[in-house]
């Protein structure tokens, strides 16, 4: 290699490493305006709660990382996707997301909790609130997980009752999340997340009003969830 041409790579590697720097310092930023938002306690200070600290907690424990909660107002629910998109800061409403607990209504009668991943009573999927749930692709996709041994008319996935959802989970409606639930319920998560071009999503935060999110590629690597077309 002539000098000129190795002068010319080094160049080139200098700015492709000033343009590494320049993204990670956007996304630093990013999660930095992402911080922890927490509701003031009576004399006036953050309180970030057991819920918040408890999760908070399991996700540096499974190394997630980057990571953020936000508390939202009372009738966050009534308000539309965008207005709930602007309260949490994310980039897109397809950012937002909710845990659901589903049940297999037509599990053998030896299926009754969550020992087998593979054939689960319940299972909890993850997907976009602007997303269709598509239940027939889960049975597939569970037939085809149990490499077509157990028959198809065996998995018939249903909401689960909300009393139930609140058992097995610890959380209540509009809290649900698959992060510290009660039970270790396998996680299902809609495949369209997971290619979103921001690697962020947001769910649940264990409490009505407290929302979180996360960086996708950490989830993935920490829980380990089936990743599959929900929708």
């Amino acid at each position: 290699m002539g000098a000129a041409a190795a002068d010319l790579e080094a160049r080139q590697l200098r700015i492709l490493g000033r343009i590494a720097d320049l993204e990670l310092a956007v996304q630093q930023h990013r999660l930095g305006a992402l911080s922890v938002s927490a509701a003031p306690s009576e004399n006036g200070e953050a309180d970030a709660g057991a819920t918040e600290a408890r999760l908070s907690a399991l996700l540096a424990t499974r190394g997630v990382r980057d990571f953020a909660f936000r508390r939202v107002p009372a009738d966050y629910y009534d308000r539309s996707l965008e207005e709930r998109r602007s309260l949490l800061r994310a980039d897109s409403v397809a950012q937002l997301c909710k845990s659901i607990v589903m049940v297999n209504t037509q599990a053998a009668a030896d299926v009754v909790d969550c020992s087998n991943p593979k054939n689960s009573k319940y299972y909890v999927i993850v997907v976009q609130y602007n997303a269709r749930l598509n239940a027939e692709n889960i049975k597939n996709f569970l037939y085809e997980l149990n490499e077509k041994q157990i028959p198809k008319k065996r998995f018939n996935m249903r909401l689960a009752p909300e009393e139930e959802s609140h058992k097995l989970t610890g959380f209540v409606h509009n809290a649900v999340t698959c992060i510290g639930m009660e039970t270790n319920i396998p996680v299902i998560i809609d495949e369209a997340i997971t290619k979103l071009d921001e690697d962020f999503f947001w769910l649940g935060g264990g409490e009505v009003d407290l929302k979180l999110g996360m960086r996708t590629s950490q989830f993935l690597s920490a829980f380990s969830p089936f990743v599959v077309k929900c929708s």
